[in-house]
């Protein structure tokens, strides 16, 4: 379970984009390069907005199908409990478990501002979103994959367990960031330690551009540098 971080180090998490981010947490050898981020079926809705980072609430959805017994599927709100008893800020996980998956949304204008309500910063699903404009007008960031014009039949499963977006397996509590480049997880026995290494990172970069910048570039002196800062 990760250990909740200071409001400053969130904020410092938060202005670092995700590549550099991904490049920090590679020094660390907590997991493998090809492990940690969702791929490329979770698209960035919103790319103009900042980064996105909180605690994973996890939440399964099914509603491709209407229900056998009824019109429609019972409302569930223990979920908002469940939210509620997460450090702040929170990102709303959400796992469409239907067979076709992304044939209705569950993240439209009403949920995505009872979320808001809850202190969630914003949501990532594998399903679908709607009423975009209205989660772009209040700098909710939503990741998916697909966009729908209705709800259909979705209805929550169950809240608080293991779910997969992406191919990226996300425990509750866990801490996610996601911007235009796209969604990862924050190990949480280095979080505090990323952005020092960041900040390392940036540097070298910065030197490395600035080399193949000037008038003089030659590749001795590109090779002699990535020599020097990337032994």
């Amino acid at each position: 379970m990760n250990t909740s971080l200071t409001s400053e180090q969130l904020a410092i998490l938060r202005r670092l984009d995700a590549c550099t981010l991904a490049n920090a947490i590679e020094t660390f050898h907590v997991r493998l390069r090809n492990e940690g981020f969702a791929d490329s079926s979770i698209h960035c809705q919103f790319p103009k907005l900042p980064p996105l980072l909180g605690y994973a609430a996890t939440v399964k959805v099914r509603g491709s199908a209407p229900p056998t017994a009824d019109s429609r599927y019972p409302d569930r709100t223990d979920w908002w409990d469940y939210i509620l008893s997460l450090p702040a800020p929170r990102v709303v996980v959400v796992q469409d478990v239907a067979t076709k998956v992304g044939f209705g949304s569950l993240l439209g204008v009403v949920h995505v501002n009872i979320l808001r309500a809850l202190g969630c910063a914003g949501a990532v699903t594998n399903g679908a979103v709607r009423d975009l404009p209205a989660a772009e007008q209040l700098g909710f960031p939503l990741f998916a994959g697909s966009i729908s014009v209705s709800h259909a039949y979705v209805h929550i499963v169950e809240f608080g367990t293991p779910v997969e977006i992406g191919g990226l397996t996300i425990q509750s509590r866990d801490l996610i960031h996601g911007d235009l480049h796209g969604v990862q997880t924050v190990p949480s026995g280095i979080a505090a330690m990323i952005p020092q290494a960041a900040a390392e990172i940036i540097a070298q970069d910065q030197e490395l551009v600035a080399l193949c910048q000037v008038g003089n570039f030659s590749l001795d002196k590109l090779r002699a540098a990535i020599a020097q800062k990337r032994p």
